[in-house]
């Protein structure tokens, strides 16, 4: 299975259209997050540029060959004896303050790295038990199938589970996703550790 960018999904914060990512090349690059170690050096980038008084604790950074995806916490409204109702509303309004008062330091910041990683950034923020994103990127995956792997597909669109072939290709990943996360976990640390092992091998240097 191969991939190659795309034209991002919806998103309402670039740069030049009032949104927050620009557009750039997907794939290593330069300062790639490729190995382990690239990927540390790319967390370790965004801890010492992201302001320390915007989320509570350390972002939650994920980064595949196309995209970055920073989730950080927000604070917590004061809502004590408030209804649920009440508190829904006031981390809806906190994440939509953080949202406007933090763009134009999300688009010079997402800016630089992607010009340093060569991928797309996207931002999303948790507030209470609220959450939001603010970018997405959508990146189309080339694949072949037999005829009983495009049957599974046109049997979920025949049944209304999907619009289309790839949108019940992209709803059986999201289950499999959900389903399977405690094995894909281990598989990514596994994964990590392989690439801990060839940075330390032969020539590493």
């Amino acid at each position: 299975m191969s991939t190659q960018p795309g034209n991002s999904g919806a998103r309402d914060d670039a740069p030049g259209t009032d949104n927050d990512a620009s557009a750039s090349q997907g794939g290593a690059g330069q300062g790639g997050a490729g190995t382990g170690s690239a990927a540390e050096e790319l967390r370790g980038w965004f801890a010492g540029r992201l302001p320390g008084d915007w989320f509570t604790a350390a972002p939650d950074i994920r980064v595949d060959r196309e995209e970055i995806t920073i989730v950080g916490a927000l604070p917590a409204p004061e809502t004590a004896g408030a209804s649920d109702a009440e508190r829904a509303a006031a981390a809806e309004g906190r994440i939509r303050r953080f949202r406007e008062e933090t763009r134009g330091r999300r688009i010079e910041i997402a800016r630089e790295a992607e010009h340093k990683f060569r991928r797309k950034v996207s931002w999303g923020v948790t507030c209470d038990d609220a959450s939001e994103m603010f970018t997405t990127l959508s990146v189309p995956v080339m694949t072949r199938l037999r005829q009983a792997e495009r049957r599974v597909l046109d049997t979920l669109v025949d049944a209304g589970v999907a619009r289309s072939r790839s949108d019940a290709l992209a709803w059986c990943v999201r289950l499999t996703g959900e389903n399977a996360d405690a094995w894909l976990s281990r598989l990514r640390e596994a994964l990590r550790h392989v690439e801990e092992v060839r940075d330390q091998g032969p020539g590493s240097a």
